[in-house]
Parts: C-alpha cells; sequence; structure tokens
C-alpha cells in the first residue's frame, strides 16, 4: 500500500467496492424478479368464479381451486422454508450471493474508518450512514435464514446503491476529533441500538410497499373471478390485468402484513430504548433529560409514529393497507430525520460534520 494511501482513503475505495458489488446484485435479483414474471405466465391469468373469496385468491393464478390451494400454501411454504428446502431460484441465488460479497467489502470500510478515527465510526452523517446501511444489509441477510425474502433483494441492495454511494459524495468528511458531548459509553451504545432500530424499519417498509402491491393484485383478482361468474355490477370494471406478474409468486398481503408487524415491533423495541438512553446521555452531558431539541423531538415523534402502528395493527379495523401506510409513514419519518433534521435544523445534536 502506497504511504500517502490513508486507512480513510482506503475505506472509501472499500465503500465504492462494495456500491459496484451491491449494483451487481441489484440487477441479478431484478432479474430474478423478471423470471417469476415469466414463470407466472405458465399458469393461465383467469381463475374459476368459485374462488371469488380472498382466500382463495391470494396466490392467484390458477385455473382449479385446488391449484390455487396448492399455489398459496406453496408461497406461504416457501416463505417459512428452511435455505435447503427453498425454491432454487438461480439469479436470486446470485443476487444474495453478491449482496454478501458487498457487505464484507461494506464491512471492512467500516472497521478501517473506525481504526483511522481511533473510535466507534458513527460519529457524523457519514460515519453514521456507512454503519447504519452495514446494519440494513446486515439484518437483511441475517433473516434470509429465517425467512425467504430473496424478493426483497432489490429493495435492500438499491436502498444501498443510493444511499450509500450518495453519502460518500455529500456527506463523506476527514476524521476529527470528537466533540466532548460525543465523549461517552452512550456514543456507541445509543447510536448503535437506534442503527438497529432503523434497519428492522426499513425490512418493515419494504414488506409494507410489497403489501400494497399484493392487496391492490389480489383485489383486482377478486373483481375479475366476480365479473366471469356474471357479476353485472363489476362486470364493466373488472381489469384486464391484476399487477406486476412477480406478484403471483410472492405470499398473500396478509401474510406480508404479519411479517412487516413482526420486524416494525423488533424496531420499535430498540427504538424505544433509543429514545431513554438518549435521554439519559442527554442528562450526562447538558444536565436535563429532555429539552425539545429538533433531533429529540423527531425521534419521539418516530417513536409515536410506531406506537400508533403497533396498536393500530392490534386492533381489527386498521389492518391492510391503512397499517401499511403507516410503516411507511414511520419509515419516512426515519430517512428525514436522518438527512434532512441532521442537515438542516440547528440544535444541540448538531454533528453531522458538515460545514
Amino acid at each position: 500500500m502506497p504511504e500517502d494511501l490513508s486507512l480513510d482513503a482506503v475505506s472509501v475505495l472499500l465503500v465504492w467496492t462494495a456500491v459496484a458489488v451491491y449494483a451487481l446484485a441489484f440487477i441479478a435479483y431484478a432479474i430474478d424478479l423478471a423470471r417469476r414474471s415469466d414463470l407466472a405466465l405458465k399458469t393461465k391469468d383467469s381463475v374459476p368464479a368459485a374462488a371469488a373469496a380472498p382466500a382463495l385468491v391470494t396466490a392467484g393464478g390458477a385455473q382449479t381451486i385446488g391449484e390455487i390451494r396448492a399455489a398459496e400454501a406453496q408461497a406461504e411454504l416457501a416463505l417459512n422454508a428452511r435455505p435447503a428446502d427453498r425454491p432454487r431460484l438461480l439469479w436470486a441465488r446470485m443476487g444474495t450471493t453478491l449482496t454478501w460479497i458487498g457487505f464484507l467489502f461494506h464491512l471492512g470500510a467500516t472497521v478501517l474508518r473506525g481504526i483511522a478515527a481511533e473510535r466507534v465510526p458513527w460519529s457524523n452523517m457519514y460515519e453514521f450512514a456507512l454503519t447504519g446501511l452495514l446494519l440494513v444489509v446486515m439484518v437483511y441477510l441475517v433473516v434470509l435464514f429465517r425467512y425467504d425474502l430473496r424478493f426483497l433483494g432489490t429493495f435492500i441492495t438499491g436502498l444501498a446503491v443510493v444511499l450509500l454511494g450518495g453519502s460518500v459524495i455529500n456527506f463523506h468528511v476527514a476524521v476529527v476529533p470528537l466533540a466532548d458531548p460525543l465523549k461517552s459509553i452512550w456514543l456507541v451504545i445509543h447510536v448503535f441500538v437506534a442503527s438497529l432500530a432503523s434497519a428492522f424499519f426499513a425490512l418493515a417498509f419494504a414488506l409494507s410497499i410489497v403489501q400494497l402491491m399484493q392487496a391492490r393484485r389480489e383485489a383486482r383478482a377478486i373483481a375479475r373471478v366476480s365479473a366471469e361468474a356474471g357479476d353485472a355490477a363489476s362486470a364493466g370494471s373488472a381489469p384486464q390485468r391484476d399487477g406486476a406478474r412477480f406478484l403471483r409468486t410472492l405470499p398473500s398481503a396478509d401474510a406480508l402484513e404479519s411479517l412487516a408487524y413482526r420486524f416494525a415491533i423488533i424496531g420499535f423495541i430498540f427504538w424505544t430504548f433509543t429514545l431513554i438512553a438518549g435521554s439519559i446521555w442527554a442528562n450526562d452531558a447538558w444536565g436535563r433529560y429532555w429539552g425539545f431539541d429538533t433531533k429529540e423531538v423527531w425521534t419521539f415523534v418516530i417513536w409515536v409514529l410506531y406506537a400508533g402502528y403497533i396498536h393500530a395493527r392490534a386492533t381489527r379495523g386498521w389492518r391492510g393497507n391503512r397499517s401499511a401506510w403507516l410503516s411507511i409513514v414511520g419509515f419516512s419519518a426515519v430517512l428525514f430525520n436522518f438527512i434532512i433534521v441532521n442537515q438542516f435544523f440547528k440544535g444541540l445534536h448538531a454533528y453531522s460534520g458538515l460545514s
């Protein structure tokens, strides 16, 4: 290694390598979705009138009730199947392999940044993005051992490419000493847990988007089946297509919603700890637990949004699309808190590192 090439410079090179590999993984995952669409074309678009009940339409696109039930059961089993028992989708496997490789480069970049700074690598916006996105990818890869969420690969790798590349271009700063308030063990605990919570919120967000797409497809399938059964009220408005064909190979909207809810609960638990730990740290640093600082307020707003989502999801009337939108709004607030609040709002938490 040349003497004038610092550890931070090597870290940046590894980041760009990770971005390139994530981009290749994104392409592989996108091809997988296209292949899933081709697979769905092998089934007939129309379904029998007897399948108009939502429980029978979730997998969609079969010729008999038995085939519909088999397709739905297969999608649900694939979601919970062990890695060895999952469908051998070549491009999905390539995407996952590339994501692991990108993750290793990403991990190396993060570790080198920490070594160069001689501290944990999350004291400014660039470092927080570096570590936060690392945890998003890590949580996704770990969850794959339990659930087959490879259909979310395009979202996860696409998010990594856009935000990681954008962070290097817009947020990268040279290594500088810590500000006095950051010289605390709570920097290690508070920020790491907040990043971990955001990773679970990201998965819930992605699942909620797919849930909305799947729910729309299911509703169209029900309308089309009703039309084929001779329902005069819907015959004139029944759509020709239910939606993106690859959705027929995915679990039902209810299954996606339940999984998003689980991830949101885990994220909410971590975010609750983040809020409590932040208050304790604020008391140590500034002599008060709460001061209505902009960052404090937005951390609480995010907590309220997810508390509302979890409470609403637990009541029957707020399941389905409305709960999905609450999940999406919650993660949008997380992104707003990181990108907008850190840059354009003044306060005691002005540690973006940007001039």
